[in-house]
């Protein structure tokens, strides 16, 4: 008896120790209508409370004329391998109306079912709310049938009417337009890339190539390589693009990791010093002899995978095109004409590296000091690619010390600190010097901007007004974080960037447009969010894969009711005077 009386007070004091709540304290739900007669419903939840999403229901009682012709329902998540709700769900619901005309008064029945995180499930709850309907308001039954039709998954798959993003719009140009036309269209999006920041680390790159065949090299043959780069680049490009597309991957995110940019960078450093004539780097000659003999001229397979890697190394970061051409893919599985538009991109893209590489052998100075100058210009060159590659994954302060040291050692290589020597060779040292200099004491002051190194001498108050005016993101990197500050933030309009530091132009949009005053200003009026898919983790990739995005740069915007404005999301790097007008029509 004493066994059980003890087993009893045991039982009884763990269950005392966890307070449930009572079910309408868990669930709070709500019902209105708005002036379009339509039922805006809600479920609030309490703390670690969650919903399941089929145990919800909505039913039009005692109406033979009014029925629901469309629900909009937020997004559920897999949740104790279960598509619930952990945050308070919305609905909008649309009715429709076969004969009847004027006030009519209906019940509405909201049914659902949740559980506690705590371990408690309760029984299926529902709740019934009275509304007098205006008949002659509800939209027409055609038109409420045209709605159900669009199958519409959830509220952020919505997309306004007549209206589509960048990238949707692009994929709908691909899906219906004319083989031709499509073609002709991404090589002159490709053209338009080519002015992109994230392609000018090739030109050296190429350059480079052209400059190291050496003296004899002919016009034909330094256009015959710089055809092959840009082929290879292309074949990358697509190649990866096809695979994003029908797998819903970022390939060029995965190849971010520490290990490949340092590998890559260590390659680029190799070059540099094959360029300052410390060795040569080609192909045993046994192997040149091998390929020579099979038809094939040396040098073009280096070529070729040296454009294949530092495509994918050195690509630009996503932009509307891009994206456009991968969400196509994505949606129809049609990876022959996706793959065909990513590759007529590419060669778009290209062309103008083809100009660079063939001036770069077409006007190759004749044996001498000039010919020394130019292999160390492109030696230096290879070298900033390298620092710009290591900014993705080291301390801004190492990289910035890197550029320091290198302008300067090659100021002083120009003659900087020489007297005499050709006006404008010296003063293109001098302004190096002064500049690099600059840098180096920037960075031994805690400065890590090579836009403005010395900014720190600015007057300590004038700092404290620059803090205050900048704005601040709230960073999350998973679905879950997303979702937290979506409701919380419930009321507001929400921007959400999708960045990453590897990304060049996420850097850009940040120092030029986000930069901007007016941009500031206005972007006040917004809840700013950060998606920071750096690492390409699986939340990461989860949280790309939910919203559509590819890569970054990628804006999404969300309305008062959290609700994702589909046709406002901006793909890659827009100008401040862009995005401004963007803001203003939100």
């Amino acid at each position: 008896m004493k066994h059980f009386l003890l087993l009893l007070f045991i039982l009884t004091s763990s269950f005392s120790s966890t307070k449930f709540l009572m079910p309408d304290e868990a669930f709070i739900p709500n019902a209105k209508l708005n002036n379009a007669m339509q039922i805006e419903a809600n479920i609030k939840l309490s703390d670690d409370i969650y919903l399941y999403a089929d145990k919800i229901q909505m039913q039009i009682l005692d109406s033979t004329s009014l029925s629901i012709a469309h629900i909009q329902s937020p997004e559920s998540i897999n949740h104790h391998d279960e598509l619930a709700y952990i945050v308070s769900p919305s609905f909008l619901v649309t009715l429709q109306n076969k004969d009847l005309s004027g006030m009519q008064t209906i019940k509405f029945k909201l049914s659902y079912q949740g559980c506690s995180e705590q371990g408690l499930c309760y029984e299926p709850l529902h709740k019934i709310f009275t509304f007098d309907i205006n008949t002659d308001k509800l939209i027409s039954s055609k038109i409420s049938q045209d709605i159900k039709s669009l199958d519409i998954q959830s509220s952020s798959n919505i997309k306004e009417q007549g209206e589509l993003s960048q990238s949707d719009a692009i994929a709908d140009t691909i899906k219906n337009g004319n083989i031709g036309i499509i073609l002709l269209t991404f090589l002159g999006f490709g053209l338009l890339l080519a002015l992109t920041p994230c392609v000018f680390p090739m030109i050296p790159i190429i350059s480079g190539v052209i400059i190291s065949q050496g003296k004899d090299i002919t016009t034909r043959k330094a256009l015959m390589l710089s055809i092959v780069y840009v082929l290879a680049m292309a074949v990358a490009y697509t190649i990866a693009g096809v695979l994003a597309g029908l797998f819903g991957s970022n390939l060029q995110a995965a190849l971010q990791t520490p290990w490949v940019i340092y590998s890559f960078s260590g390659v680029f450093v190799a070059l540099a010093f094959s360029m300052f004539g410390f060795y040569e780097l080609k192909l045993p000659d046994s192997l040149v002899a091998k390929v020579s003999s099979s038809g094939s001229r040396g040098g073009y397979v280096g070529v070729a995978i040296m454009g294949f890697l530092s495509a994918l190394i050195v690509g630009p970061c996503v932009a509307a095109p891009l994206a456009g051409a991968l969400v196509y893919i994505g949606q129809t599985g049609d990876a022959l004409l996706g793959g065909m538009a990513l590759f007529s991109m590419s060669i778009g893209m290209g062309l103008p590296l083809i100009a660079v590489g063939v001036s770069a052998g077409k006007f190759m100075p004749k044996p001498g000091m000039w010919m020394t100058m130019v292999s160390a210009i492109f030696g230096v060159m290879m070298l900033g690619v390298a620092i710009w590659m290591l900014e993705r994954i080291v301390d801004p302060y190492i990289t910035m010390l890197l550029y320091s040291i290198l302008g300067l050692g090659f100021a002083i290589y120009l003659g900087a600190l020489e007297k005499g020597g050709h006006i404008f060779k010296k003063s293109v040292a001098v302004i190096m010097f002064i500049y690099s200099f600059a840098l180096l004491i920037g960075v031994l002051a805690g400065s890590t901007s090579l836009i403005k190194p010395l900014e720190f001498l600015k007057p300590q108050a004038n700092t404290a007004i620059a803090e205050l005016n900048h704005l601040k993101f709230q960073k999350i990197t998973s679905i879950k974080e997303l979702n937290v500050l979506l409701a919380k933030n419930k009321g507001k309009k929400i921007m959400l960037d999708f960045s990453a530091e590897w990304c060049s132009s996420c850097k850009e949009l940040e120092e030029l447009t986000f930069a901007d005053a007016l941009v500031k200003e206005k972007m006040s009026e917004f809840v700013l969010i950060q998606a920071d898919i750096t690492e390409n983790s699986k939340e990461n990739k989860a949280l790309s894969k939910k919203y559509g995005v590819f890569g970054p740069p990628a804006i999404l915007f969300f309305d008062e009711n959290s609700q994702l404005l589909h046709s406002k999301t901006l793909i890659g790097f827009v100008q401040a005077d862009v995005f401004l007008k963007h803001l203003n029509q939100l």
